[in-house]
């Protein structure tokens, strides 16, 4: 890798630390909130879920027009709209206001600085033997920004309150645009040199390909996975007697872990079958959370719960992108990729929403977590039959 690719990487690093970090601590806002607001827990759940619905379904435009006119102007409209939900948030006096800026604005604003135009940039520049380490990395550094964040959102919380930590948070946003300066390729693409595609044939030969259905439809379980465990875990845990300190600390765990999680997934991903680890990732998830409903919640158990889910979090994630851009190339690798994080996006709604149904209807959690167990052993079984391989006609391509 030349210097320059290192230098984006870098870059890259930061931006998705920051925009995708503070994401994650989104949760820790539920109670305050929801109290303060009146609302309940599905109402915020709804929020986050058209949050996560928004950002999944603008991804693949994001995405698109990414490929097409540059990765940066479009991480730069994602800045300004994610700074200005994140500000009107503060002003919520009910649920609609806090609609409106913490799900539609900041949802359309997740479709920029997070990991999917960030792993389009990067995968441009990072050969193919490199590439599922390096998309590790950038993705663990949304784990390292959740490690931070989670537990310094909940401080700010404690000492000025939710209205002036959402304006906080804001203005940390809107550093990111300095950063976006470093992600100019200039001269460090790795060209393909394969025939030329149509976004057409790209679109075609993606949606006629087994393995890239059953990506999709895997990935959505990731999405229930992870947006129902980020929006709710926090209150599960106060719930049953955890101390507010210790339930932030146990989701920035999660992200701590997750660093090496990202990185030892995304190393293997380069010598070992990527759909075979994704596999086991979703069975070694379907367990833990079995485990939830047997062992007693503590702050201790808590703590440890949040070690071992970070080492799964989003593990998946390079492993997923990297199957995309083995088998298929870097071309319209926002694209097709941004498909794929749509699917995970209808998963977090469906994470968000259903976990704040399910206990506003029953009191716990406890189908939640069982639901996530099924799941997570479908998606064991739909990454198995992958076909990985890359297709024919990249063979003469070098990226």
């Amino acid at each position: 890798m030349t210097r320059q690719a290192w230098i984006i990487v870098i870059c890259g690093v930061v931006i998705v630390m920051i925009g995708g970090g503070l994401r994650q601590s989104f949760g820790v806002f539920l109670r305050p909130v929801a109290l303060d607001l009146e609302i309940g827990r599905q109402l915020f759940g709804l929020v986050i879920a058209a949050q996560a619905l928004i950002y999944g379904v603008s991804q693949p435009a994001a995405g698109l027009l990414a490929d097409r006119y540059g990765s940066i102007r479009v991480i730069l409209a994602g800045v300004v709209l994610y700074a200005a939900g994140l500000w009107m948030a503060s002003f919520s006096t009910n649920s609609f206001d806090l609609f409106i800026s913490l799900g539609v604005l900041v949802g359309l604003g997740l479709s920029g600085p997070t990991q999917v135009l960030v792993l389009g940039v990067v995968s441009k520049v990072v050969p193919n033997e490199r590439r599922s380490l390096v998309f590790g990395t950038v993705i663990a550094s949304t784990s390292l920004g959740m490690f931070f964040f989670v537990p310094g959102v909940q401080s700010l919380l404690d000492s000025v309150g939710w209205r002036e930590t959402f304006i906080i948070l804001a203005l940390m946003i809107a550093v990111l645009p300095v950063f976006t300066i470093g992600l100019r390729t200039g001269g460090a693409i790795v060209q393909p040199s394969g025939p030329a595609q149509s976004l057409r044939e790209a679109i075609g030969e993606a949606g006629s390909h087994s393995g890239y259905v059953l990506l999709t439809a895997g990935f959505f379980v990731c999405g229930f996975h992870v947006t129902f465990i980020g929006t709710h875990l926090p209150a599960f845990l106060i719930d049953n007697g955890v101390s507010s300190t210790a339930a932030a600390y146990s989701l920035g765990l999660i992200g701590l872990c997750n660093v090496a999680g990202a990185y030892i997934f995304g190393a293997l991903g380069d010598r070992f079958s990527k759909k075979n680890l994704l596999s086991l990732i979703y069975f070694a998830r379907a367990v833990l959370m079995g485990l939830v409903l047997i062992v007693p919640i503590n702050d201790v158990t808590a703590l440890i719960f949040g070690v071992f889910m970070g080492l799964l979090w989003l593990a998946t994630v390079p492993l997923t992108s990297g199957i995309v851009a083995q088998v298929f190339g870097t071309r319209y690798f926002s694209m097709l990729f941004g498909v794929v994080m749509m699917s995970h996006q209808f998963g977090s709604f469906a994470g968000a929403w259903l976990g704040g149904y399910i206990y506003d209807t029953t009191g716990t959690y406890d189908l939640m977590w069982v639901a996530s167990v099924g799941v997570g052993l479908l998606a064991t079984a739909l990454h198995w039959p992958i076909r990985e391989q890359p297709l024919a006609r990249l063979t003469q391509e070098t990226a």
